[in-house]
């Protein structure tokens, strides 16, 4: 017996686990997210507030009874100023809320002198944002950097105006003619995918210098030979992929608004005027109301090289030409000393 070894046997104690706590503290927590909302949305709608309003609402938290209150701007209580008001709250951000005394009318709805005043300030940021695209285009581009001093970009009161003008030794045609250098094309088909940018209308015009140019037939002079350059400019637009549509109107100007009034003979003056026209001025352009006013002057002002250009209203009668020009067609030589 002595041999038989004693067995040890060892009980551990387990520990007992902690008890779950069911979740409580789920709810706890979002009461507290809810509190720290509605704290944030009353600090919110507090600093939207005008002074007068904080004021009013400081005074009403100071005397939420029914009698009568001493705020500078009351809420509308059943017992006037200083009580209980017993308006809905709105739900709809801080727009719903009165920006200042007499701001109640400013939410209605605007007239229409409001929405156009609006609407012209937009199309004068695009056409704005148009020109500087055209200038970083010009810019960059290396096709036309030998050409971008014959380019002119201002805004008139018409509109954005891109001014396409000749130097002595880089005339956009022909002589006497409505056929365009290879460059010009260049430089119009460059153009027209810029002037699809924006849905705006766009008047063509043609301008020479006052050198008398007349034809051998002698019906053909200035004021043909600028229409069929302008004509010949929207054509070349449209083979550059310009909508066909947007063009309101193409006019010839011969000499009547020189861009240097000091030297109407300089080369400067023979140019072609590309306007993209605010809506309010194709409107104009479009109307038969104002083509038939009888009091139109017959003589196109003559205005500063920066102001607006005349797009034709009032521009005297051209004698009728012979024969319908196409860019391309032969021109006998004109019997003028000097060109236009």
């Amino acid at each position: 017996m002595s041999d038989l070894k004693q067995v040890i046997i060892v009980r551990k104690r387990r520990k007992a686990a902690h008890a779950h706590h069911g979740g409580v503290w789920k709810v706890a927590y979002a009461d507290f997210v809810t509190a720290m909302m509605a704290f944030f949305l009353v600090m919110w709608l507090v600093g939207a507030g005008t002074k007068q309003q904080r004021a009013a609402i400081s005074e009403y938290f100071k005397n939420p009874s029914m009698t009568q209150g001493q705020s500078t701007m009351s809420p509308s209580g059943k017992m006037g100023p200083g009580g209980a008001s017993t308006s809905m709250i709105k739900l709809g951000g801080a727009l719903d809320l009165p920006k200042g005394p007499g701001d109640q009318q400013a939410f209605a709805k605007p007239n229409s002198a409001e929405v156009d005043k609006l609407a012209r300030e937009q199309e004068k940021r695009r056409l704005e944002q148009l020109m500087q695209d055209l200038k970083e285009a010009i810019a960059k581009s290396q096709a036309m950097a030998p050409y971008k001093d014959q380019l002119l970009l201002d805004i008139t009161s018409e509109g954005l105006r891109i001014q396409i003008v000749d130097k002595q030794n880089r005339p956009m045609f022909d002589t006497g003619s409505g056929v365009m250098k290879s460059y010009t094309v260049q430089i119009l088909h460059e153009l027209a995918g810029f002037v699809n940018q924006v849905p705006n209308s766009i008047s063509i015009s043609g301008h020479t210098d006052s050198a008398p140019y007349i034809r051998a037939d002698s019906a053909y002079g200035n004021w043909e030979l600028s229409a069929d350059r302008a004509n010949a400019a929207r054509r070349t637009l449209v083979e550059g992929g310009m909508q066909p549509g947007k063009v309101a109107r193409v006019v010839g100007l011969a000499a009547s608004v020189p861009f240097d009034k000091a030297d109407p003979a300089a080369a400067i003056n023979r140019r072609i005027s590309i306007v993209v026209m605010t809506k309010e001025a194709a409107r104009a352009a479009l109307s038969q109301e104002v083509a038939n006013e009888p009091d139109v002057p017959e003589a196109p002002a003559t205005p500063h090289p920066a102001e607006q250009e005349h797009l034709g209203a009032g521009v005297p009668d051209m004698p009728a030409s012979p024969a319908k020009s196409t860019v391309g067609s032969a021109l006998p030589a004109p019997r003028a000393s000097r060109r236009s």
